[in-house]
């Protein structure tokens, strides 16, 4: 009799060890806030997160080849315009686009030249010449550069070597609850929100 009643309590603590095991496989701990994806400077690798979509997320600014010189109309000794930007295959969970514009050479460090936040991804383009006010026809806003103006701030380097001119697209999984941003803002709010970034570099020298 005391070795059946040893038999079933050895069964009965086997059973409950069994079910707390099988609980604890399979209730994952959910992934901590700010893995998804990072800004990365400009013309720095970044962390993505793999996303299935046909083809790459492309960005094009104006017709300008990624390491072609960017059009004097986009600078201080043309129109000071901002060029025409169109984008493709936008990646799975994109619910905003974020576009910035850098100059990774400027002599005080980077200088941000462009934010434009919250674009609806469907509308695919920005037109070329954007005025400088809060809102952009269509859907989207822009920040403050690092001249402190919102909206375009034209390339202007320092006349000698040649500067890059780094845009960069990011798809972000939501909507920045944003008045208005400065670089540092965008930043800390695409923080864990990227999903997929498309660059391409320009260059320009006076």
């Amino acid at each position: 009799m005391a070795v059946m009643r040893a038999i079933v309590g050895f069964i009965v603590m086997a059973s409950a060890l069994i079910l707390i095991l099988f609980a604890t496989g399979c209730t994952g701990t959910p992934p901590a806030p700010g893995t998804a994806g990072q800004p990365a400077a400009a013309g720095a690798p970044g962390t993505t997160a793999p996303v299935a979509h046909a083809g790459a997320f492309t960005l094009h600014v104006d017709s300008v080849a990624n390491g072609e010189t960017l059009p004097k109309d986009y600078t201080c000794i043309g129109s000071f315009e901002s060029p025409a930007i169109s984008w493709e295959n936008v990646p799975a969970g994109t619910k905003t686009l974020t576009l910035i514009m850098d100059d990774p050479d400027a002599p005080s460090g980077t200088f941000t030249h462009w934010i434009v936040y919250n674009i609806p991804p469907e509308r695919g383009s920005l037109p070329r010449g954007i005025t400088a006010g809060k809102e952009i026809s269509g859907g989207g806003q822009q920040g403050t550069n690092t001249a402190g103006n919102r909206g375009y701030g034209a390339a202007c380097p320092p006349i000698g070597p040649k500067h890059r001119y780094v845009f960069t697209l990011y798809a972000v999984d939501y909507t920045m609850g944003l008045p208005t941003a400065d670089r540092d803002g965008i930043d800390t709010m695409l923080n864990g929100h990227w999903i997929e970034k498309a660059v391409v570099t320009t260059t320009f020298m006076r």
